[in-house]
């Protein structure tokens, strides 16, 4: 029988090989850091985040599907009248001009 892995050991596993948490972590748990940052203004939040927790939800029996389904419509309802609001560059600073002055 294999030997089971104990939290340390995967722990230094997830350590020693950079990359791996990534290919290991769930969409489900994307989808909360994704929702926690669009809470918190830092990025986007995304319809296929919210359909990704709905999901889970109904699948865990949290909520139901016509819940789910109800959630999902008020939250892609809300996205679309969020307009996006375009990110300003600032202009390039101008450059004095060298004109030379004739005496």
């Amino acid at each position: 029988m294999p030997a089971e892995l104990g939290g340390s050991q995967i722990s230094s596993l997830l350590e020693t090989l950079p990359g791996i948490a990534s290919v290991l972590r769930s969409p489900v748990a994307d989808a909360l850091i994704k929702a926690m940052r669009g809470a918190a203004g830092l990025s986007d939040f995304e319809a296929e985040d919210a359909e990704e927790l709905v999901r889970y939800a109904v699948r865990r029996g949290l909520i139901g599907a016509d819940e789910g389904d109800r959630v999902l419509a008020e939250v892609q309802e809300a996205l679309k009248g969020k307009r996006k609001i375009p990110v300003k560059k600032p202009k390039p600073a101008k450059k004095p001009s060298k004109k030379k002055s004739r005496r």
